[in-house]
């Protein structure tokens, strides 16, 4: 395939490119997404190494960006689109680093999505690998914390109402291991999938970041829809340097189209 490089800086996709992306999204028989930080930026909560992320601000010496409470904020139309291309059966599995909790709010089915890292309001049995709500869990957080794995047992806290195991936050911080069985889900379908689709992610927290590697090793594409730079750009198939939302919008409406030829 013909590397295309998409260079317009926080601009559009030409009319073009979303026709030949659509193309490849209808094509493909086995189409992953990946997403990070970037996706949930219209939602308005900051990424980090985006041109004006986290820790891109740190690095310039900056304070940190303005971002709104986890609490506040709900999908935005990328996450929307990536749950509508999972209905329509175009996407097959879903791999995100985000900790937002949007695509699940979106409508992504649970059994269709890998949240390597975790998300917000999820518990998880260290024993069963029960994800629960807090309040599924009883689990009063003014009270018992956070929950996360490096903090000590609070006297009272409730057990897994499945097994009684113990019941951690699904966070996973720096210092964590990945959850096993999202993290081996993840490799199977990035194994299987022919595209890869990676959103708003600069690719640079291992070893959720090596999974693009196995697609392109097994002879699959990567397209990367990203702001900033990241650590694949030079092996990517397709980079677009645009915001996520007039991206897939764009491709939404070509396959849409598409269909309405076909019909």
């Amino acid at each position: 395939m013909k590397k295309e490089m998409v260079t317009e800086r926080d601009g559009s996709i030409s009319n073009k490119t979303a026709e030949r992306l659509a193309a490849m999204i209808m094509k493909a028989r086995h189409l992953v997404g990946f997403t990070g930080a970037g996706i949930s930026t219209e939602s308005g909560l900051a990424d980090f190494r985006g041109p004006d992320g986290v820790w891109t601000r740190q690095d310039k010496g900056l304070p940190p960006p303005r971002s709104r409470r986890i609490e506040d904020v709900r999908p935005n139309r990328a996450h929307i689109i990536v749950a509508d291309l999972i209905d329509q059966g175009f996407m097959k599995f879903l791999i995100s680093q985000n900790v937002d909790g949007l695509h699940i709010m979106s409508g992504v089915p649970v059994e269709k999505i890998a949240e390597l890292h975790g998300n917000h309001y999820l518990m998880v049995c260290d024993h069963c690998n029960k994800k629960m709500t807090y309040q599924e869990a009883g689990w009063d957080r003014r009270r018992f914390g956070p929950g996360y794995r490096r903090y000590p047992a609070v006297s009272g806290q409730p057990g897994c109402p499945n097994c009684e195991g113990r019941l951690y936050s699904s966070i996973v911080n720096f210092g964590d291991p990945l959850p096993e069985r999202d993290f081996n889900e993840s490799m199977e379908h990035a194994e299987k999938a022919d595209l890869m689709l990676i959103i708003g992610s600069s690719l640079v927290v291992t070893p959720a970041a090596d999974l693009p590697l196995i697609t392109k090793r097994k002879g699959g594409s990567l397209v990367i829809i990203n702001k900033g730079e990241t650590a694949l750009d030079k092996i990517a198939d397709i980079r677009i340097w645009a915001g996520a939302g007039d991206t897939l919008e764009k491709i939404i409406k070509k396959i849409k189209a598409r269909h309405s030829a076909s019909a």
